[in-house]
Formats: structure tokens, C-alpha cells, sequence
């Protein structure tokens, strides 16, 4: 006796004694369908992971109860924090010399910017906070960063706190007192700092509490209003205080003023 399908609403409804054969592809297909399917979650779920794994606290943790539990957590937070440093190769070329006023300030120069949540894929929705700090020697100075931060940071449709902090050279840790005190690691916070505030924030361990940075670092032959000016700073010491962030995990473009 003959069994049939039906079609009903675009379902298929087997008779109870049907037996319903689907041929399927041979191995090699199937392993390339399963790892294109394997990467493409990565994708989709990376920027959840590398936040909520931050978010978990320690008495989190501790509920594992065994020596194991805390290696296997340190493991996993040693594989995010090399897949975020895979991510971040996406980030635009360093400048290996100098470049002039006229080229970066040029709207060509800044559509080569790559922002952290683009590489990501990241909405910016899942965080309970989010931080824009520029640390600068003046209140103009740090506005001027704050406006070039409204118009062209890709802030997704959230709101940003922003957060203007004067500090005096002799005394960079105060930016990063004021990092520890005010903010957490599971919040996105972008700021833009100098390289004396950085490298305190650097032997403080406070830089990674910053998900991204702009790094100005006034070199030998810093230039301001269209005259060179000698710096103490030489561009090769910039450059390896910019290869230092990226290997600390942090989302780092040189800035320029």
C-alpha cells in the first residue's frame, strides 16, 4: 500500500507508517558546511562574548570551587583576548613618518579610520554605560576633541557620557585615579589621551579600562599651526609606544590634532 505526503500551509504531514528518506552530501561537503556555519557564529556572537566575559565577576568564578575552574577561566580569557587582537589587525596602517597638517585634516584620511565597533559588528546596546574622556592640558583643547567626537565616532544610535578631564603633567596619575574610581571594565569607554597620560595609565594598569584610544603623541617634529616645533619625544619612541597598546588588547589610532 502506497504512502502519501500532504501538503498543508507549506508543512509536510507524513502518514504514521511513511518513511521519509532525505539524501544528504557526501563528507567533504559536509565538513565545509559545518566549518563556514562554525565561523559564521563566531561572527555573529563574538562582540557579546569578548563584553559579557568581562562582566562576570569574581564571586562568579569562585563558584567553580577548584584550582581547574580558575585555569580554565584564565584560559578562556587568554583566547578572547587573542581573538579581539586578531580583530584589531583590521585596524587602519600606522604612519611611519610624520604626516602634514594638510593630509590629515583631509576627509580622505579620516574615512581610513577603522572604529572598533565596526571591526566588531558591535550594536554598542548591550553595554549599561558608555564613556567618551579626553584628557588634555586645556578645556578648549579637550572641546575641540569632544566636537570631532560627535561628528564622526559611529556611537550606533546610543548615548555617550562625555567626560572632559584637565590634568597637570607633573602629575599624570591623576587621569588614571580617576579611571578607577569611575569606571568599570564591562563599560565601553573611547578617550583620547596623550602619551605621558598613557603610559601612566600603561604602569598604573589602568589602560585596560579603555576599549579604544586616540594617542596623541607629540613628537620631535610636532607640528602646530603649520610651523614644525622641536619635541623632546622622537616618532620612532611614538610608534613603539603605539605597537605597545596593541599588544595590551586596546583599539589604538594615532591622533593628530
Amino acid at each position: 500500500m502506497k504512502k502519501h505526503l500532504h501538503f498543508h500551509g507549506g508543512a509536510i504531514v507524513l502518514n504514521p507508517e511513511a518513511v521519509l528518506v532525505i539524501r544528504v552530501p557526501d563528507a567533504q561537503i559536509l565538513r565545509i558546511m559545518s566549518r563556514f556555519l562554525f565561523m559564521a557564529m563566531v561572527l555573529v556572537t563574538l562582540p557579546t562574548i569578548l563584553r559579557g566575559f568581562s562582566s562576570i565577576s569574581q564571586s562568579s568564578v569562585s563558584k567553580f570551587g577548584s584550582a581547574s575552574g580558575s585555569e580554565n577561566m584564565e584560559q578562556l580569557n587568554l583566547v578572547l583576548h587573542e581573538t579581539k587582537k586578531e580583530a584589531l589587525k583590521g585596524l587602519e596602517d600606522v604612519l611611519l613618518e610624520p604626516p602634514r597638517q594638510r593630509i590629515i585634516k583631509s576627509r580622505k584620511y579620516l574615512k581610513k579610520i577603522k572604529y572598533l565597533p565596526e571591526l566588531l559588528g558591535d550594536s554598542l546596546e548591550g553595554y549599561n554605560r558608555r564613556l567618551f574622556i579626553s584628557a588634555g592640558l586645556l578645556s578648549k583643547e579637550n572641546k575641540g576633541v569632544i566636537e570631532w567626537f560627535e561628528r564622526n565616532y559611529p556611537k550606533k544610535d546610543t548615548k555617550f557620557e562625555i567626560h572632559s578631564l584637565l590634568f597637570v603633567p607633573e602629575d599624570d596619575n591623576d587621569v588614571s585615579a580617576w579611571l578607577s574610581k569611575h569606571v568599570k571594565e564591562e563599560e565601553y569607554v573611547v578617550m583620547k589621551a596623550e602619551a605621558e597620560v598613557v603610559e601612566e595609565m600603561i604602569k598604573e594598569r589602568t589602560i585596560y579600562l579603555v576599549d579604544e584610544l586616540f594617542l596623541e603623541c607629540k613628537n620631535e617634529w610636532w607640528q602646530k599651526k603649520g610651523k614644525r616645533k622641536k619635541s623632546r619625544r622622537a616618532y620612532w619612541e611614538c610608534l613603539a609606544l603605539y605597537g605597545r597598546l596593541r599588544d595590551e588588547g586596546v583599539a589604538v589610532h594615532q591622533w593628530w590634532g
